[in-house]
């Protein structure tokens, strides 16, 4: 069901040595990728300084937006669980200088809390 999730907008999360080993080029020294999730083929990894967003661009994705977030840039986050009819649960960051939150959503299986945690872990300290 991960490619049917894929196509509702679901994320699920990925293998931090695969983030590791795609984007390394990207990731300073000492920089650790803590968690990482796929949104079909866009990714966001969270690391130990920053939050990265991956968006894979045309038809054949070689076309690559990589967006780096240091986490004293997020001024506030949410998450919405998933309820009974509601398949999916919803992670919202808001960074500093934009009206409109960054949205993502993260299917029922996925532990919402779990990512609220590792976010919260670098916003709040």
């Amino acid at each position: 069901m991960g490619f049917l999730d894929g196509l509702m907008g679901n994320a699920s999360e990925v293998d931090n040595e695969e983030m590791k080993k795609e984007f390394g080029e990207v990731l300073v020294k000492n920089e650790k990728v803590e968690k990482s999730y796929k949104l079909i083929r866009d990714l966001f990894i969270f690391t130990n300084r920053r939050l990265i967003l991956v968006d894979k661009q045309g038809m054949t994705g070689k076309k690559v937006e990589i967006q780096s977030l240091p986490y004293k840039s997020i001024t506030r986050f949410s998450v919405e669980t998933a309820g009974s009819f509601d398949l999916d649960a919803e992670l919202q960051i808001w960074i500093a200088g934009d009206v409109e939150p960054i949205k993502k959503q993260f299917n029922k299986s996925l532990n919402i809390y779990e990512v609220q945690r590792v976010l919260a872990d670098y916003v709040l300290t």
